[in-house]
């Protein structure tokens, strides 16, 4: 689907305002101070400290310097979070033992609260971080990052950016974005020391026309710590073949790996395509890839919304049309015959989280408008399900600049995206291709 799922979970949308839990949150990790080798403490922005935000920001940006308003819209605004960075005075290291002893209480942080900013004016701050948070795409953007350049080299910088880390991962959110010069080539050595990667080039960015470049860093991976064998990821080798990529990673994970995936990738697809699909070479219908699966000794139960033969509105053609039914209702035929289980009823989040618990593993047909706004339909393979996200191995041959292989492999998905992706076509046709080991 042409790195569809990561375009759309990668792109900025909307800032939302943040809700009042999301303040108190962030508060309450901000107000708790952090006594680390250099003795800091990171506390949310006050109005008296836009003196030594400008004085910072135009040492560091004075090609973009943000201007006093902004300042002090993004302190009294709930956008984000705006932190400073400063020194640790007595009595804040005093608060933070105390904070860590009575497991972070509003009482304490509130306290500790009070206690910082009763001594800002005799603290300056070292650095700020303005984090933004989208909800939509799960996307946290670092709108600002800076540091005194007298003080730069410090690890004062380093302690600043773990926090926005963790505030993202706090947020729920998949990843955390930014910006910086495209020859600021000391700022992407810092990135990079956090794992950023490069997504691509703006040009004409800033103020004086120069060109940035834009970083991310992906925050949420799934937890394989309690999983003693992690499904196999690959990729297609065609644009049509990722319903058969998907079932040869289940069958690698089911115990029984094919010689040749690429051949037999081809090989499935010629057992299980509608001949027919869109304007392309014909994908993959949900019947032929469960009898494929029937061939290579997995045990398959269908769940498709509609009854006989599918896909049928992705062709304009009458006579396509009648060669997809011809081909499918063979596949249903067959598949009737070996006493395969056909429902025709939507597959549910419930019924998923059931089946992934049976260490079963299923083929899903998404529609790739949730993420590119084209109608293009994919198969891919679900791995595994938890309170947050659908993981998923994407076959799809398409990655984007800031990607790896492995970031296709239980990918996140949040689940109010995926249950919109599980539907293609105006007829919001739902199929999933339940897979099991035949019992020995």
């Amino acid at each position: 689907m042409k790195g569809a799922v990561n375009k759309a979970l990668a792109k900025a949308d909307k800032v939302v305002t943040a809700t009042a839990a999301k303040n108190t949150a962030a508060e309450n990790s901000a107000a708790k101070s952090s006594a680390t080798e250099n003795n800091v403490v990171i506390m949310p922005a006050q109005l008296q400290d836009v003196p030594d935000l400008l004085r910072i920001d135009q040492l560091c940006f004075p090609y973009d310097a943000m201007s006093k308003r902004s300042f002090k819209r993004f302190i009294q605004h709930d956008q984000g979070d705006f932190v400073v960075i400063r020194r640790a005075l007595p009595a804040q290291s005093e608060q933070t033992a105390q904070s860590e002893q009575t497991a972070q209480s509003k009482e304490t942080a509130q306290s500790a609260k009070d206690s910082q900013s009763e001594q800002t004016s005799h603290n300056p701050i070292l650095g700020y971080a303005i984090l933004l948070f989208r909800q939509a795409t799960r996307l946290c953007r670092l709108y600002s990052f800076a540091v005194d350049p007298e003080l730069q080299g410090l690890g004062y910088g380093k302690q600043l950016m773990q926090y926005c880390i963790e505030r993202g991962k706090e947020e729920h959110c998949l990843f955390l974005r930014t910006e910086t010069k495209a020859d600021n080539n000391q700022g992407l050595q810092f990135f990079d020391q956090f794992g950023f990667v490069h997504l691509g080039l703006r040009e004409d960015y800033y103020d004086d026309h120069s060109d940035a470049i834009v970083l991310q860093k992906q925050l949420h991976f799934f937890d394989s710590a309690n999983v003693p064998h992690l499904v196999p990821h690959l990729t297609q080798t065609t644009p049509f073949t990722c319903g058969p990529t998907s079932l040869i990673m289940a069958l690698a994970w089911f115990g029984k790996p094919v010689y040749s995936p690429p051949h037999e990738e081809l090989e499935i697809w010629r057992e299980a395509t509608t001949i027919y699909m869109t304007s392309g070479h014909g994908g993959c219908g949900p019947h032929g890839l469960a009898r494929a699966a029937l061939r290579r000794g997995l045990k398959a139960e269908l769940w498709v919304s509609k009854p006989g033969p599918v896909l049928l509105d992705s062709v304009r053609s009458e006579s396509k049309r009648e060669v997809m039914s011809r081909v499918q209702e063979a596949d249903i035929n067959a598949l009737q015959q070996a006493g395969v289980a056909i429902h025709n009823l939507d597959y549910s989040l419930a019924q998923l989280d059931d089946d992934l618990n049976a260490n079963k593993l299923i083929i899903a047909l998404i529609s790739t408008y949730q993420f590119d706004s084209s109608k293009a339909p994919h198969w891919v393979l679900i791995t595994a399900m938890d309170d947050e996200y659908v993981y998923i191995n994407d076959p799809d041959d398409d990655l984007l600049p800031w990607q790896t292989i492995t970031e296709r492999q239980y990918l996140p998905i949040p689940r109010t995206i995926f249950e919109k992706a599980f539907a293609y076509g105006s007829s919001r046709l739902r199929a999933a291709v339940v897979l099991s080991n035949e019992p020995e």
